[in-house]
Parts: C-alpha cells; sequence; structure tokens
C-alpha cells in the first residue's frame, strides 16, 4: 500500500468559475484550483470516466491515535451493475454525506485509505484535487498523486490529510450549519478530468 502526503495546489491558478469550464472541451488541473467556490453540479459525465476507475472501499483514521473514523465497502462494479435497475440515477455513487463529531474539527492528521479498480487500459499521472469549502470559503485545497496503475488491477492507496487549524468562531459556525461545508473531488489521467465527485459534512454528531 502507497501512502502519500498532500503538495500543496491552489497558489498561482487564475480565478476560475463553473461556467467558464462548463464551456471548456477539456479541463485540467488548473482549471479547478482556479474554482473560488464549491461547484453546483458535476464538471464532466460519468461516461468521460473510460479508464473504469471504480472506488470500492474507502476508510478514514485519525493518524494520531489510529481511530478509525469512517470505513465504507461496495460491491465491484460488474456485482453492481447485475443487480442495477434500469432507471437508477446516474449520478449514484459520485456523492457521499459525512457525519463527523464536534472534535474531528480538531484533528490534525487524518489518513484516507482507497480501493479502487482501473479496467483494461493502462493509467497515466492518475492525480486526485480535493478542494473543501464552508460556504464561499476555501478552507484546504489538497493535491493527490496516485502515480502509475496497470490495467486490470486493484490497488490500495492511504493519502495523508494535514488539516489547517481552524478558528474556534469557524468552527463553532462549521458545527451550527450542517452539510454546508462541502468538497469537490477531482480526478485526472495524463491532465484530464476524467472524474468528478461531491461530499458534504456534518459535525454536529447526528444526522
Amino acid at each position: 500500500m502507497k501512502v502519500k502526503k498532500s503538495g500543496g495546489a491552489g497558489a498561482g491558478a487564475a480565478a476560475r468559475t463553473e461556467e467558464e469550464l462548463g464551456r471548456k472541451a477539456l479541463i485540467g488541473p488548473d482549471d479547478v484550483l482556479g474554482l473560488q467556490r464549491v461547484t453546483s453540479d458535476y464538471l464532466c459525465t460519468p461516461e468521460e470516466n473510460v479508464y473504469k476507475i471504480d472506488f470500492t472501499r474507502f476508510k478514514i483514521r485519525d493518524m494520531e491515535s489510529g481511530t478509525v473514523l469512517f470505513e465504507i465497502t461496495k460491491p465491484a462494479a460488474s456485482e453492481r451493475e447485475h443487480n442495477d435497475k434500469k432507471d437508477i440515477d446516474p449520478n449514484a455513487g459520485r456523492f457521499v454525506r459525512y457525519q463527523f463529531t464536534p472534535a474531528f474539527l480538531r484533528l490534525r492528521q487524518v489518513g484516507a485509505t482507497v480501493e479502487f479498480t482501473v479496467g483494461d487500459k493502462p493509467i497515466n499521472n492518475f492525480r486526485m484535487i480535493e478542494r473543501h469549502y464552508f460556504r464561499d470559503q476555501l478552507l484546504k485545497s489538497f493535491d493527490f498523486e496516485f502515480g502509475f496503475c496497470i490495467p486490470s488491477s486493484k490497488n490500495t492507496c492511504e493519502h495523508i490529510y494535514e488539516f489547517p487549524q481552524l478558528s474556534e468562531d469557524l468552527i463553532r459556525e462549521m458545527i451550527l450549519h450542517p452539510y454546508e461545508t462541502q468538497s469537490d473531488s477531482f480526478y485526472f489521467v495524463d491532465n484530464k478530468l476524467v472524474m468528478h465527485n461531491k461530499a458534504d459534512y456534518s459535525y454536529s454528531g447526528g444526522p
């Protein structure tokens, strides 16, 4: 299993709007690094994932204590296709809602283990940029390199998230307003956007 720390992201990128990117034929890393707020829609379609990248397991743990904070495993794509109905939402699986306790906002370092499979094409320069916002304020931009993935492989990688220190006022607002903290996860192969997932977060300790 590979363990990777986030690189710097966002410095020097020209400001971009979601509307601008929606008119582009090809969206690259610098484009999403220029976004000033969370997107309202997806910037690519599921069909653009021509490499058949499929995330099958995800685990979040506190690096200091080792405590597992969240874990989910889903069936392989072939099993899901067998069980899926024809009228299923094409964006199903692209959005996750997280529910954490207030203590999560005081963690300094979190490890996120992802397990994923790829189709019959080799993947070069697989990269993820993940941007977290509270309302229209960018909290942190993370940038991870997965590297090369061989065809028809299962891969596991742990990304280390180093969280910024938040003010007490901001922490209080984030707790009082669940799901107004949101993130965009953009996945690139050879600097072309091929996947876009979204999430929102509650830190109130309940649904």
